[in-house]
């Protein structure tokens, strides 16, 4: 009998920010539009290289929407090179809010030059940073982020109820001990 090797980091992270990502759905007052997976028609439409249509973005697979995860969230914040925990916090951010947000919200916490990329600066400061505390400051800054958004009203309960769901998570792996990279 073949045994599986444990989860990578990036499956770990996926896994969880699918559980916050619904099926498809097409909410008139969200500027995203047609979404599934959390994906929306523009990202799935940079993602293929063409113009997609609604019905391509209801009839998109998980395993296609991890692999957009893993190429224009995951690697784009260059999640694997963050501290356990750290990483998803990141990585959620990218999904919810675009990676060059992300990146700049996670410099922002880390007193570093904020200019959207991730790079070496950025790097060595989040592993040299405590990782709880960088998670924690990284969560009030999204709430508060998220909180002055126009849609708010309509969808910031919810919105709340996910990044401190991911908080919890973040935290939670910053404590256990290192899974492999990928």
């Amino acid at each position: 009998m073949a045994t599986r090797n444990p989860p990578t980091r990036f499956e770990q992270a996926v896994a969880i920010v699918l559980l916050h990502e619904g099926g498809f759905v097409q909410h008139p007052r969200d500027p995203g539009g047609a979404t599934k997976f959390g994906i929306t028609r523009e990202t799935l439409s940079r993602a293929r290289g063409r113009p997609v249509s609604s019905e391509d973005v209801r009839d998109l697979t998980r395993v296609e929407a991890a692999d957009i995860y893993r190429r224009l969230y995951w690697e784009a914040v260059r999640a694997d090179e963050l501290p356990p925990g750290l990483d998803l916090a990141v990585f959620d951010l990218a999904v919810h809010s675009g990676a060059s947000r992300a990146a700049s919200m996670l410099q922002a916490q880390l007193a570093v030059e904020t200019d959207g990329i991730i790079g070496p600066v950025t790097l060595a400061a989040a592993s040299a940073a405590d990782a709880p505390a960088a998670i924690r400051a990284l969560t009030r800054s999204r709430l508060d982020f998220l909180a002055r958004l126009p849609t708010s009203p309509i969808f910031g309960r919810g919105w709340r109820r996910r990044v401190l769901s991911i908080e919890r998570d973040a935290l939670r792996l910053a404590s256990l001990p290192p899974l492999h990279q990928g």
